[in-house]
């Protein structure tokens, strides 16, 4: 049976707001013109005439967090401890059967920048979409902000998933969630009115945190989930192996048989 790829990861790239100002790659480019002198220094005698065209090798040097681009978010990353106390799994330790799943869509374009799903709100989309959630379904999530990725009001864009909707997700076997907004929980900026107004700290990072009751994975800056449909399809997003890190890239790809 043939298959059908759906890349919904972004590309790294400099220059677009992808993150905040603190947290922006950077990335070096070395083209073949410039790099002829790094091949001859391995081959004294070879001279930049005796190269094809004189062109040495494209590189890049990154200066990145783990947290750029799509990237999976490992339990250790929300707190360091998971499932009411164990230590929390780094990114190296995540099972691999967490990482090839099938999928579900929840489509919450429609709701307000920096609103906070509630179980209630799952329900009715799973409803909508007639889905049954089973373990390990790996579930994500099409806010607004899919559609404003790289411009400047990306880090204010999407509602966020909140405690009680991400407890509904793992407490059915969800073991890895996505978003393509900045975070899987509100816009920090739009959490900060709000803590101004309540000084309620639980409001604070509440998605991430149900990890410390139930340990999970979530993707965050994924890309293209408006052509999805609200199931029928897997995902594939093992993530870069990074020793002891909090977070790996991934080149998250959707997969339909057809």
């Amino acid at each position: 049976m043939p298959r059908r790829f759906v890349d919904i990861s972004v590309p790294l790239e400099t220059g677009i707001v992808s993150d905040p100002p603190i947290m922006l790659p950077e990335i070096e480019y070395m083209t073949h013109d410039q790099t002829a002198e790094q091949v001859m220094a391995f081959f004294p005698g070879l001279k930049r005439e005796d190269l094809p065209g004189g062109e040495g090798w494209a590189v890049e040097r990154l200066r990145i967090a783990t947290h750029n681009g799509t990237h999976l978010d490992a339990p250790y990353h929300h707190h360091s401890t998971m499932n009411n106390g164990e230590r929390a799994i780094t990114i190296d330790e995540v099972p691999l059967e967490w990482c090839l799943n099938p999928a579900v869509k929840l489509d919450f374009r429609h709701m307000d920048d920096g609103y906070i799903v509630t179980p209630g709100d799952v329900e009715a989309e799973l409803s909508r979409i007639g889905h049954d959630l089973q373990p390990l379904d790996i579930v994500v999530v099409n806010t607004s902000a899919g559609a404003h990725y790289g411009q400047p009001d990306y880090l204010m864009k999407g509602c966020g998933m909140g405690r009680d909707a991400t407890m509904y997700l793992l407490e059915r076997g969800v073991r890895v969630t996505g978003t393509d907004a900045w975070s899987w929980d509100a816009p920090f900026a739009l959490t900060a009115q709000e803590y101004a107004r309540t000084h309620d700290p639980t409001i604070i990072w509440e998605g991430h945190r149900a990890s410390m009751e139930i340990g999970y994975c979530h993707m965050e800056k994924l890309s293209n989930l408006d052509s999805l449909p609200g199931h029928g399809f897997e995902i594939s997003c093992f993530p870069y192996k990074i020793k002891g890190a909090s977070a790996g890239f991934t080149r998250a790809v959707a997969i339909f048989e057809e």
